[in-house]
């Protein structure tokens, strides 16, 4: 039974929705790497739920550090990040606990855990659990970033609401990652905030849900990162961004509509531009063969629509094995799509580190070793 991710750099996630804490250790992090509390901070602040769209749960989120950083970098040995449970509610879940909730993994997570796990309020298959994720998340962005490599993502669309897609112009591209990152709500379009916002009230107000798709851009990635078969970009970046409980689609630059194209469409023809190697489209996403290609990374996200709803649904008793309907109690989010977006740009950037760990070594984000270090240096950095 494992709860890790990664090759050279690992991530466990521990805990539970009701439990004291919840957090993440992360082991393979190279020595030197300086860890900025006030952006796990930030990072933390976009996942938080706000006003009538999101869950009336609001927990702190503080991240302590255990162990692994020294002076406000990182030791190389394991970094623990725990973060305390604060505004669960307790309640009697045991009236409910064998009653199958929709789309939830309570009848999978049962057959699995024999019926050991902790049920409430999901447990450790709680969306409470991508909380850790993005606080090592940050950390590996801000790593990207010591290299030029940046990560963003918007919501391209909630339910049939549609957001602009990411520009294939550089200029333009940066410009609208730039922006996304310093929003809440992210959107490149702001027309379309108040229709999105709309749809998430609506469904709230008609004790539903609704999902949405989130597309992400990455940029600077160097050519010749990734493996050609089983731990291609694709596979890994693939890999990650399924261990977040509502993603049920990933795709690579135009993804599915690629199979309706001609491959004289699909074809991404190669040009030089001021000394350096583009393709002419993108359509495949910044990666051939599983290795990528040094154009932007595009990805499109699905998420599904909140499995917790307040209307009544058929469901089984799986200790009895009978037939029973259910209504969902608690707080639960109208939409998570806008919440997932910091979640997803964490994961993503979790395994491109991975990535050019296992292409470079640890040695690619360390720039100097300790003893060369001024106190001048490290404020640069």
């Amino acid at each position: 039974m494992k709860n890790t991710f990664g090759n050279n750099i690992t991530v466990t996630i521990f805990g539970e929705s009701h439990g004291p804490a919840i957090g993440a250790v992360i082991d393979g992090m190279p020595p030197g790497i300086k860890i900025d509390s006030s952006f796990i901070k930030k990072q933390l602040d976009k996942r938080k739920p706000k006003g009538k769209i999101s869950t009336a749960r609001v927990e702190s989120d503080r991240v302590q550090i255990i162990s692994g950083v020294f002076e406000y970098y990182s030791c190389g040995t394991p970094i623990c990040l725990l973060i305390q449970n604060q505004n669960h509610h307790s309640k009697d879940y045991s009236k409910t606990k064998a009653l199958a909730r929709p789309s939830h993994a309570d009848y999978s997570g049962d057959c699995k855990y024999l019926g050991f796990q902790d049920y409430r309020g999901g447990g450790h298959f709680s969306g409470r659990l991508t909380t850790p994720l993005v606080a090592v998340g940050a950390i590996c962005l801000d790593m990207l970033a010591s290299k030029g490599i940046y990560v963003a993502s918007h919501l391209k669309s909630i339910k049939d609401i549609e957001d602009v897609s990411f520009s294939s112009d550089e200029e333009l591209l940066k410009q609208q990652m730039d922006k996304v990152n310093d929003e809440y709500f992210a959107t490149i379009d702001d027309t379309v905030k108040e229709a999105m916002n709309r749809v998430i009230e609506d469904a709230f107000h008609s004790l539903d849900s609704v999902g949405g798709t989130i597309e992400t851009a990455i940029i600077n990635m160097p050519a010749g990162v990734g493996e050609p078969y089983f731990d291609s970009v694709e596979s890994i970046l693939s890999h990650a961004l399924y261990s977040v409980g509502a993603v049920k689609g990933v795709q690579f630059g135009t993804g599915f509509p690629i199979s309706r194209m001609y491959g004289s469409e699909a074809n991404d023809s190669f040009r030089m531009k001021d000394g350096k190697v583009i393709t002419s489209t993108n359509h495949n996403g910044g990666i051939n063969g599983g290795i990528t290609n040094g154009m932007p990374i595009i990805i499109t996200t699905a998420i599904k629509p909140t499995p917790s709803i307040y209307q009544k649904q058929d469901t089984i008793n799986f200790r009895e094995r009978s037939d029973e309907e259910i209504c969902i109690e608690g707080r639960h989010d109208p939409c998570i799509a806008h919440r997932a977006r910091v979640v997803i740009d964490s994961v993503v950037a979790i395994g491109l580190v991975d990535l050019l760990l296992t292409r470079y070594g640890q040695l690619y984000f360390q720039s100097e070793p300790k003893e060369n270090f001024s106190i001048e240096s490290r404020e640069r950095q």
